[in-house]
């Protein structure tokens, strides 16, 4: 499939965009454009990132939630429109097929939980309450009580009443969410979705969501947000293609902040690792170390110098390499309430030694069979450094990261004398021990 080799800019256009944090009904123009493009909708301004994306080597942009809502997009108020801080439905499909122009493939976030209390259905069921063609469309007592006092009470997502469980049993709501997608397929032509908190959402509704887009496209790609616990209860053929690796997310950043490398070592082993009961072998999961979640990795990381050997493990494990907008060149981010600091406005992209290194480790991964479905086995482990090697028929890469500020000479069966770096094409030799410089990251491909 496609996606198994993908790489993933991530974009979250209310964001990026500037647009205000409240939907105030009023249509957007781009304040920040350039004098003669000032009435452009302010969606317009991804097209000036397309280069810049491409240049790092992404092939893939995911949009965070686009339609229109009452607030930050979660809060869906129409899956059909978008969200006017943006732009129109005309705007987007423009730029949408200047991204495809691009080589670029698209996805939409698929917010099917639930919606927000601006949403249509929601709003005619508090209007007409018992007697409204929607009522079915919630989990609704009417014998009981809001929050907001609505005289009936509902489901809501994790008890954030703003967010309105969706009744995902009930076939009108499927018809209605599967035809927004044959919409967004057919008008904007995504080639795949994230499931927005698919780890809570009906099993059954998955199955039915993987079937419908199948019959769109075979490889129309799915992957859901699962946050803890087994990935298999979702990352299934009848399911998702793909799950958020929160694991080893959290294991990549606080095993550089406390020199403890044995914490990812464990979880990539028990994730990837040569004996039975490996938990997700041969499976691709989204491996990321920031996004509209959570704090920014050049925050969250106490020296900003290990930000390039987090990067260059995350993109040479298991995985597939999924970047936030403006991590690339360290934007900082704290998460606080509204998470606006990590959903910054960014008028231009920018470049740094930063960038240049992910975009190395990138390209090196675009020419690896082994990064990018090699399988995995430790070859050493210690406080401040890891070594593993990744193969597949005909090729094996050596991935060598050292996290600290020291260098240090790994000693190690390479099984081979020389290695050829896919990140700076210099030759290795491992003969004596292999010098693993302060901060370092090599991807030494050799025998299989």
């Amino acid at each position: 499939m496609w996606f198994d080799s993908c790489t993933i800019y991530q974009i979250y256009p209310l964001g990026m965009c500037g647009c205000p944090y409240v939907n105030t009904d009023v249509p957007q123009s781009d304040e920040m454009a350039e004098e003669e493009h000032k009435d452009k909708a302010p969606i317009y301004r991804v097209e000036r990132f397309i280069p810049h994306i491409k240049k790092c080597g992404f092939d893939t942009v995911l949009f965070n939630p686009l339609f229109e809502s009452d607030e930050h997009g979660y809060d869906i108020r129409d899956y059909r429109s978008l969200d006017r801080r943006l732009g129109t439905n005309d705007d987007l499909r423009k730029v949408c097929e200047k991204l495809r122009s691009e080589g670029l493939h698209i996805m939409f976030d698929g917010v099917f939980n639930h919606v927000g209390r601006g949403f249509f259905g929601f709003q005619d069921v508090l209007r007409n309450r018992e007697q409204s063609p929607y009522r079915n469309w919630f989990h609704i007592n009417f014998q009981g009580d809001s929050p907001y006092h609505d005289g009936f009470s509902y489901d809501a997502w994790e008890g954030c009443y703003n967010l309105v469980r969706l009744n995902l049993q009930e076939p009108e709501v499927r018809s209605y969410l599967f035809e927004s997608i044959r919409y967004w397929y057919e008008e904007f032509h995504i080639s795949g979705l994230r499931l927005d908190v698919a780890y809570c959402m009906d099993r059954d509704f998955l199955r039915a969501l993987r079937s419908f887009t199948r019959s769109l496209d075979p490889e129309f790609f799915l992957f859901g947000e699962i946050l803890f616990g087994d990935y298999k209860t979702i990352l299934q053929d009848d399911m998702m293609d793909s799950v958020t690796n929160y694991e080893c997310q959290k294991g990549l950043v606080s095993s550089m902040n406390s020199m403890n490398m044995f914490e990812i070592a464990y979880s990539l082993n028990r994730q990837f690792g040569p004996d039975p009961w490996a938990l997700y072998p041969g499976k691709h999961l989204i491996s990321f170390v920031d996004n509209h979640d959570l704090q920014r990795a050049a925050t969250a990381l106490a020296d900003e110098r290990q930000l390039p050997v987090l990067y260059g493990l995350m993109c040479a494990m298991p995985g597939i390499p999924a970047v936030y907008y403006g991590s690339e060149w360290g934007i900082k981010g704290q998460k606080l309430p509204g998470d606006h600091e990590l959903r910054p406005e960014t008028r231009e992209p920018m470049e740094n030694e930063l960038t240049a290194r992910i975009s190395s480790y990138l390209k090196a991964r675009s020419k690896s069979r082994a990064l990018i479905e090699g399988d995995y086995r430790q070859l050493l482990v210690t406080n401040r450094q890891l070594i593993f090697e990744r193969t597949v028929d005909g090729e094996r890469v050596i991935v060598a990261v050292n996290a600290c500020d020291e260098s240090f000479i790994a000693h190690f069966d390479a099984r081979s004398g020389l290695g050829f770096d896919l990140i700076d094409d210099s030759v290795h030799d491992f003969g004596g021990g292999s010098e693993l410089e302060a901060f370092s990251v090599h991807y030494w491909r050799t025998e299989a």
